[in-house]
Formats: structure tokens, C-alpha cells, sequence
């Protein structure tokens, strides 16, 4: 990563310092090239405020927790709740058994085995999801149509 950015720099740099001097007054006009220092930092400056959003986007998602995504198979996460920076409470499905289970750093412990099933809403078919798909296809044929 460091060498493209190192590569790129260079390039960028090496216009600005082997840039044709400036017009004589027997070669006409002076002309300024397109490529100067104003617009690299210009440039270097939106990379910058791009790169940043990205961090305080990454950062945001690892702070808000677990971020459920599509599981397939006998185990699935119904639910949970964080309960600090690093532990969580997590209702789980394992075939016909639902556990709750308590999740530290280096450490998962079943708290509770469920007798009676809890249901919980599914929100990707409700709002998530599965409602923009369609609402996409629906927008998609409008259009074509």
C-alpha cells in the first residue's frame, strides 16, 4: 500500500519538478501548465477528507457492535445486546435449542438454556432488506416500461 502511495507521489511530484520552464518572450505568451502545485493539493486534500470518512465510518460500525449478516446452517443468531466495549449478551439458535450466551474477549459462557422459545420479528423481511430489493425492481421496471 505504502509503495503505490509512494509511486503515485512521485509521479505527482516529478510533473512539478521537470515542468518546462516558463515561455521566453521570443516563444510567445507565458503559459502555466494545467498541472500545478494548487490543484495536487487540492487534490491531496479531498483524498485526505475521503480517506478520514472512511476511518469514522469503519470506527462507527466496530462501536455500534455486531452487525448481523445472512447465516446459513443449524446455528443462528436471533439477537443480542452489548453490555460494554467488549461484551455481549447473545440469544442463539442451535437446531430446536435456543441459548442465551455471554460473550467476553477470550471467553463465551452459555447463561441460560431456554425451555420455551422466544419468536423474534425477522427485520430483514419486515423494513430491511428485502422490502428495498423490491422497491428497487419496482423503481427498475417503472422506468423500463
Amino acid at each position: 500500500m505504502y509503495r503505490v502511495l509512494w509511486l503515485l507521489g512521485l509521479c505527482l511530484f516529478s510533473k512539478l519538478l521537470y515542468a518546462e520552464p516558463a515561455a521566453t518572450a521570443d516563444k510567445g505568451p507565458l503559459v502555466t501548465s494545467p498541472i500545478g502545485v494548487g490543484s495536487f493539493l487540492h487534490m491531496a486534500f479531498g483524498l485526505l477528507i475521503v480517506i478520514g470518512a472512511i476511518l469514522v465510518m469503519t470506527w462507527l460500525i466496530r462501536r455500534m457492535g455486531y452487525v448481523p449478516g445472512r447465516v446459513t446452517g443449524a446455528m443462528k443468531i436471533l439477537g443480542g445486546i452489548s453490555l460494554g466495549q467488549r461484551e455481549r449478551v447473545v440469544l442463539m439458535q442451535v437446531g430446536e435449542q435456543q441459548l442465551v450466551v455471554g460473550i467476553a474477549p477470550g471467553n463465551i459462557r452459555t447463561l441460560l438454556v431456554l425451555d420455551k422459545h422466544v419468536t423474534v420479528q425477522d427485520s430483514s423481511t419486515d423494513a430491511g432488506e428485502g422490502s428495498f430489493a423490491q422497491k428497487l425492481q419496482a423503481m427498475l421496471k417503472g422506468r423500463q416500461a
